[in-house]
């Protein structure tokens, strides 16, 4: 089983989960320090660089599933998404093999208080805009021989990793969370070892062109997410407000999805796959990190 950032917070979690499952996992290791971390963890690591898609297409090759959660989430995300993905592909074509690629609910939008699911109309910000195509690509390539199917997490936390933890750096070096904006915009969240137990149900069970959001719990407002983060760090609840054409300035497009308000619906993958999500709201998990500390 191939995993494409096995080292990171997503690929992480589910290439735990299907070693534990009792799954053989592969990682792509662009350098040997890379490969040392897969290795520690008990994962075969193969080289392959995302900039590479012919080393992605041999990797791909020499396994019998895909679980694709990396993302050199800078100025390269979009074109490389696409090169490795288009690369994964073609290494699956008439094999019959499952390949499961990670997108996200910031495709959808700002959603109003209407929770998106799965059959609702894609607006995705521009942060992700590249997305939409994408996903129809993958999608389609069910009529090549290819059991596609792509997951949309929420804003994934756990494991003292996501974007949850930019507010708790904030408020350990500064005594205060910053949130962008004025933080009434609500994140619909996903624990990540939830979500693996996601992506493994999905290997097992999901016909191919599924399309399931990975998300659960009601929506929480970013402030109060950012008031978790600072408790957690030691700065007693306090916030700064970082007004959003003054974080555009600092994590460009990043800013807009932050502030991007959301309610998302994981009912289909709970209904349709028996997926029973359990672990910390994201309030919980960050004021556990507090007594951890």
């Amino acid at each position: 089983m191939l995993v494409t950032g096995a080292t990171g917070l997503i690929g992480g979690a589910v290439a735990r989960r299907l070693k534990a499952g009792g799954h053989q996992v592969v990682g792509l290791a662009r350098s040997q320090e890379s490969a040392g971390k897969l290795e520690h963890e008990g994962f075969e690591a193969l080289h392959g660089d995302l900039a590479d898609p012919v080393s992605v297409e041999a990797a791909v090759r020499a396994t019998d599933a895909v679980v694709h959660a990396a993302s050199p989430g800078d100025q390269n995300t979009a074109a490389y998404d696409e090169s490795s993905v288009r690369a994964i592909l073609a290494a699956m074509r008439g094999t019959g093999k499952r390949f499961v690629y990670t997108s996200g609910t910031l495709v959808y939008g700002p959603t109003g208080d209407t929770p998106a699911t799965e059959e609702s109309p894609l607006r995705p910000i521009d942060m992700v805009r590249w997305r939409q195509g994408l996903e129809a690509e993958i999608l389609a390539a069910a009529a090549d021989g290819i059991h596609p199917i792509v997951i949309r997490p929420g804003w994934v936390y756990g494991n003292w990793g996501g974007a949850a933890m930019m507010m708790y750096g904030a408020a350990k070096e500064h005594g205060s969370a910053l949130h962008v904006g004025n933080g009434r915009n609500r994140w619909t969240t996903v624990h990540a070892d939830d979500l693996a137990d996601l992506y493994v149900l999905s290997l097992e069970k999901a016909p191919p062109r599924s399309v399931l959001n990975g998300a659960h719990g009601e929506a929480v407002a970013l402030i109060d997410i950012a008031r978790a983060a600072s408790e957690a760090a030691g700065a007693e609840g306090r916030v700064t407000e970082w007004p959003l054409d003054e974080a555009r300035q600092t994590l460009w497009a990043f800013a807009d999805a932050i502030a991007c308000d959301q309610v998302v619906s994981g009912a289909k993958a709970q209904r349709e796959l028996g997926w029973h999500p359990s672990r910390h709201s994201i309030i919980d998990e960050l004021r556990s990190y507090a007594v951890a500390v």
